[in-house]
């Protein structure tokens, strides 16, 4: 390979992500039910340039590598544990980011049958490439768009 991809610095395991995952949909059914919290939130996440571009070569070439046509990323919002090893961002938002696509042979068969309504169009979450995360958190006082 001419420029294999170097592996990403902000890759998390996929158990993390969820673990993020499941943070946020707690931290978002407290707030419904009206359970106080107990410091200002993260209103925004930025990853630089570069670190997105690093990124996308990576899944790229190792969806191509693990066999699949990678076609996006999809966002996912996540809450960081509240523990010490999380120091300022324990508690927080957070954004993940998790590559989409399908197996290659899937996608070959989808253009062969392109006359035909397939149900499972939509792309699909790559399970064996890592997500990224370890944006920089807009911090209190909130950033305004």
């Amino acid at each position: 390979m001419k420029n294999p991809p170097a592996k990403p610095s902000q890759l998390i395991t996929r158990e993390f992500a969820q673990v993020l995952n499941v943070n946020y949909n707690k931290k978002k059914a407290a707030l419904k039910t009206g359970k106080s919290v107990k410091k200002e939130d993260a209103n925004a996440i930025w990853y630089s340039i570069e670190a997105l571009e690093s990124y996308i070569h990576y899944i790229k070439t190792q969806g191509v590598q693990d066999g699949y046509n990678v076609d996006g990323i999809r966002f996912y919002f996540g809450v960081y544990p509240e523990d010490e090893k999380h120091g300022e961002k324990a508690g927080q938002t957070t954004l993940f980011l998790v590559p989409t696509g399908k197996k290659a042979e899937a996608a070959n068969t989808a253009k062969i049958q392109s006359f035909v309504a397939l149900e499972d169009d939509a792309p699909s979450d790559i399970q064996s490439l890592e997500p990224m995360n370890y944006g920089n958190i807009g911090r209190p006082p909130s950033l305004i768009y």
